[in-house]
């Protein structure tokens, strides 16, 4: 069973490596994902956060799990708003994060098919949290200098 990398773990700053073709093996991989990412009670869960680095993604929103493969941000839209983010591989940690409200996120779906997801809200923070992941970056990383100064003792906890 695959377990949850919590910071400082260096492969949660890895840029991860792209899917060449998705297969029975990961869509296996994507079933662990998921397993995890519910026992652990999140919305999302990026591959890194797992220990691979591939770009995989999984999530569930409230309205059933999706993975996407490859996802890139092709569309942000203007609006944004502040919203308290969690992460699993931070625990004990919550931030108010902006980011936009409505995306449009193109990848391969668990056929290989090249797909679009039009995201609003809560799924579109979700995606944007988990490409982060995709990318090495953790929502520390987008804390304010205030935010990061009050998070010290806690990352140190953390990475003790």
């Amino acid at each position: 069973m695959l377990k949850i990398l919590t910071y400082p773990d260096p492969v949660l700053r890895r840029k991860s490596s792209p899917i060449d073709v998705v297969n029975d093996e990961i869509r296996r991989t994507v079933d662990e994902m998921l397993e995890v990412m519910y026992k652990d009670e999140g919305v999302g869960l990026a591959a890194p956060q797992a220990g691979i680095s591939k770009r995989i993604i999984v999530l569930d929103s409230g309205e059933g799990p999706i993975a996407l493969f490859n996802p890139e941000i092709v569309l942000r839209g203007e609006d944004e708003q502040t919203i308290e983010e969690g992460c699993l591989s931070l625990p004990g940690i919550r931030l108010d994060l902006v980011r936009p409200t409505h995306i449009v996120v193109r990848g391969l779906d668990d056929q290989g098919n090249v797909t679009e997801i039009e995201a609003d809200g809560l799924l579109a923070r979700v995606i944007q949290h988990e490409i982060d992941h995709l990318d090495g970056i953790l929502i520390i990383d987008r804390a304010s200098s205030l935010q990061r100064t009050l998070l010290r003792s806690k990352l140190k906890k953390l990475a003790k």
